[in-house]
């Protein structure tokens, strides 16, 4: 047995040999920041993710911690503070995961939702609520300055910009990176691994799992349940959560064909996009409707890439990209707490966590920069709930926004916001130290070479010839990882 089967099969048999306190369902950004708390308070926990960590919105954002100058101009003003609270603390606990990002946020006469002088009060109020503690102060510049700046900028109509910061992320490391502090702290986590079905015996639940890469059902003992599985929330046995699923698309272009030195917010209306710098990359999106199609198939379609071309050529008239210009690009839909009225932006980026019946939670909406957030008021409840029902010792308080996620001897050259260096030796510690199974997992997830890389095939095959070696691939599964590879990163429209 390779060492890959043997941390696997001791992995299983921890969730099997006795009851959990709590099984997470979910290992994206809510799941993990649950089961780090949950384990760091003393807690036996277990997570499953019926897919690879991070696969699904979690690792199809716009890689932003914001308070969201969006809200604010909504109103939603408890939303902004909670939120440019929590950013602060992602960048004290995980500085490699959380760089200062200054915006660039232009005004135009021909666009009334978006007032020079209004977006002047509105960035000193969002310093404010960030209790005077922003990664970086605010500021104004007029229509000279802001050409200066950013000289592709259309100069139509300009009347000035603001300019404020937020933090820049990488989504699927911050998971990863997560994932791995709770590890450290005794918390069993299972990978390709999916919940079936539980039931309620006594004072705990019987779970029915399948380990997908041993294609093994198991039965295993715990005594609460978290579901947090985003979008698929709604679709779980127990489940009382009702979502409205709002996709997004990022395309990603090379930065000479637009170079801005800060993101740019590009507007249509009360609409905004971005356009992000990411080292050699400019990452341009989102688009926000509504989604009703399947969970592990959403792409981006033809209407919405010509759409934020659209838009990205009109505020950046000369450089006039051409859909060809498009190096890779990724669609994810966003689990928002169900309303039907208005569109997708706008509505509530809040939380809720239920507990519909004894031993179960819903967690569901939120966003990436309170997940931390969410997972502490989430354990805080399966903690009153597990004393009530006897739990020994007493578990230790909640230290998540202190305790950093990694000593930076275990980010250093693998996790950051830019893709680490392509490398063997980059390869072997996501194989042994990771939970990488399969070729995706690497190239998107852990390394997002696949969407930073023009030559991004070549490299996969690459990133499979060393798998192969460190997984015991025989050359059968090689090709079938390729296969499967093109198949799970195919993220445009399929052709007719």
């Amino acid at each position: 047995m390779n060492g890959f089967l043997q941390r696997r099969a001791k992995t299983v048999a921890s969730l099997v040999e006795k009851p959990l306190d709590l099984l997470v369902i979910g290992g994206g950004i809510v799941g993990a920041g649950i089961i780090r708390d949950a384990a760091m308070r003393g807690l036996r926990a277990g997570l499953v993710e019926q897919h690879d960590f991070a696969s699904g919105t979690s690792s199809r954002s716009s890689r932003l911690l914001h308070g969201g100058i969006r809200y604010l101009a909504q109103g939603r003003v408890g939303l902004v503070h909670e939120a440019s609270v929590e950013k602060k603390i992602i960048h004290e606990i995980a500085p490699h995961l959380a760089d200062p990002l200054p915006f660039l946020f232009p005004s135009y006469r021909a666009n009334k939702e978006w007032v020079l002088w209004q977006l002047k009060i509105g960035v000193k109020i969002y310093d404010l609520l960030c209790s005077g503690k922003n990664l970086g102060n605010s500021s104004w510049l007029n229509a000279r300055e802001t050409l200066q700046r950013v000289p592709g900028l259309s100069a139509e109509g300009l009347t000035g910009a603001v300019r404020y910061f937020d933090g820049f992320t990488n989504d699927a490391r911050l998971v990863l990176d997560t994932l791995r502090s709770a590890a450290r702290n005794g918390a069993i986590l299972a990978n390709y691994c999916r919940f079936v079905d539980a039931t309620r015996k006594g004072d705990a639940w019987e779970c029915t799992l399948v380990d997908a890469l041993a294609e093994k059902r198991m039965t295993i003992q715990a005594k609460t349940i978290v579901n947090a599985t985003g979008p698929w929330a709604d679709r779980l046995p127990h489940s009382r959560v009702k979502l409205r699923l709002a996709k997004g698309v990022h395309l990603v272009v090379d930065r000479a064909r637009i170079s801005v030195p800060d993101t740019v917010v590009m507007t249509e209306g009360k609409r905004i996009l971005f356009a992000i710098p990411w080292g050699e990359r400019t990452i341009l999106g989102t688009t926000d409707t509504d989604y009703n199609g399947p969970l592990d198939r959403i792409f981006a379609e033809s209407a919405d890439i010509r759409y934020i071309l659209e838009i990205t050529n009109r505020f950046f008239p000369t450089a006039n990209l051409p859909e060809n210009d498009v190096i890779s690009s990724w669609a994810g839909v966003r689990p928002l707490i169900a309303d039907p009225h208005g569109s997708p932006s706008d509505i509530s980026r809040s939380h809720q966590i239920h507990n519909p019946e004894p031993g179960w939670w819903d967690v569901a909406g939120g966003k990436l920069t309170t997940y931390r957030l969410m997972a502490e008021e989430t354990v805080n409840q399966i903690i009153h709930a597990l004393k009530h029902a006897g739990l020994k010792p007493e578990p230790a308080p909640c230290s998540t926004a202190k305790e950093p996620l990694l000593p930076p001897a275990e980010t250093t050259g693998i996790s950051g916001i830019l893709p680490p260096e392509f490398s063997q030796d980059a390869v072997q510690h996501f194989c042994e130290n990771e939970w990488a199974a399969h070729l995706d997992d690497i190239m998107v997830r852990r390394t997002s070479w696949h969407y930073y890389y023009k030559d991004a095939d070549a490299r996969a095959r690459q990133v499979a010839a060393w798998m192969k070696e460190f997984l015991d691939w025989p050359d059968d599964v090689v090709a079938k990882e390729i296969e499967r590879y093109h198949e799970m990163t195919h993220l445009t429209e399929p052709r007719a």
